[in-house]
């Protein structure tokens, strides 16, 4: 049990610190890199192509989050997502897109180029994104709020690509963009309490995918509610009960997800200074629960399962808060060599042939390895 802490001091005024550079040199972070043949992303692309190449295009199985009113909504998945059908779910499909993208912009030459844009040319259709945005806009609470985030992840993604390809399938993101936009704004005006757990509602995971992601995706206007969000539900937090992780079926660590979204709103100093009272004795290895890849003792469950989305969400996660805190802090250290820990325990599970994992698993594995901000050039 923790010691009684000490009254905290008041958090810094809520200025955004500047957004890190992922794809620079940086002497803290062995996973950042520009050379994208020497890079871990670069051993990955080919394969991770292929697979989400074959997902994105995969129907069935399928598990629609469609309320059926009546026996007329008993319609095949593509009627309502003719874009976001496959991966078996809707949001699987939005971020399999993002890294097929992702792919493009940062490892061309290292994966089948024309077969990837003509599968991207086929879903990312003005008709196809207008159906989708429609959709969104007339199922407010549809995805909320991860699938949204991560549209806007796409989005940014696409318009930071050069060339025709990223502006046509930009342009044709917008509406939907805009109805995320949209539907934010509107659901942050409503929610007095953010979701704290470890699956797809989990509020800081999404809310900083948004941080990330809005500027580059031309929705600028809702950085500040989201930023306002963020400092207001977490800003005051202490001694975060990380003996609670990891739960059972959690894919998204609750602490780390929390001080990532932090880091993206406060300055580095003040982000040290939370992050001391917030996940206190980092420096000693503590606290072990959120360090240490948890046991997956049935990969192929599709609940237990999540637990390698969590070793390689957690790697991301903890690459980046190492790379928040001010030169020379101890911390950092302790959270790479963690960062490593668990990249290296989590990317075996990316391509196992097992469809349970193999829908979307690669894309935690990008983010650990090439890292947000999404839609940065």
């Amino acid at each position: 049990m923790n010691e009684p802490h000490e009254p905290h001091e008041p958090h810094e005024p809520h200025e955004p610190h500047e957004p890190h550079e992922p794809n620079e040199p940086n002497e803290s972070n062995e996973f950042d890199g520009p050379d994208e043949r020497g890079s871990e992303l670069g051993r990955y692309a080919a394969r991770f192509a292929a697979l989400a190449t074959a997902n994105v295009t995969r129907a069935y199985p399928n598990a629609p989050a469609h309320l059926l009113r009546g026996p007329e909504d008993l319609v095949e998945p593509r009627r309502h997502h003719p874009a976001f059908y496959g991966s078996y779910d809707w949001h699987s499909a939005v971020h399999m897109h993002w890294l097929l993208v992702r792919l493009l912009r940062r490892c061309p030459d290292l994966i089948r180029a024309d077969e990837v844009t003509a599968v991207l040319d086929g879903h990312l259709t003005v008709d196809a994104l207008a159906a989708e945005a429609g959709y969104l806009r007339a199922h407010p609470s549809f995805e909320r709020p991860y699938g949204w985030a991560w549209l806007l992840a796409l989005t940014a993604e696409c318009r930071s690509l050069p060339g025709p390809a990223g502006e046509r399938w930009a342009k044709a993101l917008e509406p939907a963009a805009d109805a995320v936009s949209a539907l934010l704004s509107g659901w942050l005006a409503r929610a007095t309490y953010p979701v704290r757990h470890g699956v797809h509602t989990n509020s800081a995971f999404a809310l900083g995918l948004v941080l990330d992601s809005a500027a580059a995706a031309g929705v600028e206007t809702i950085v500040e509610p989201v930023t306002e969000a963020v400092l207001g539900w977490f800003a005051d937090d202490h001694d975060a009960p990380v003996h609670w992780e990891p739960s059972g079926q959690d894919f998204l660590s609750p602490a780390l997800t929390e001080a990532e979204a932090m880091s993206r709103v406060l300055k580095e100093e003040g982000f040290a200074r939370w992050l001391e009272r917030f996940l206190p004795g980092v420096e000693w290895g503590e606290p072990v629960t959120v360090l240490t890849p948890p046991v997956v003792s049935d990969p192929a469950d599709p609940q237990i399962g999540h637990l390698l989305g969590l070793i390689l969400s957690r790697a991301a996660a903890l690459r980046r808060l190492a790379a928040a805190l001010p030169h020379g802090d101890p911390r950092a250290d302790v959270l790479r060599t963690a960062a490593r820990d668990h990249l290296a325990a989590g990317l075996p599970a990316t391509d196992s042939g097992d469809f349970t994992g193999d829908h979307w698993l690669a894309t935690f594995a990008v983010l650990a390895l090439d890292g947000p901000p999404a839609g940065e050039p």
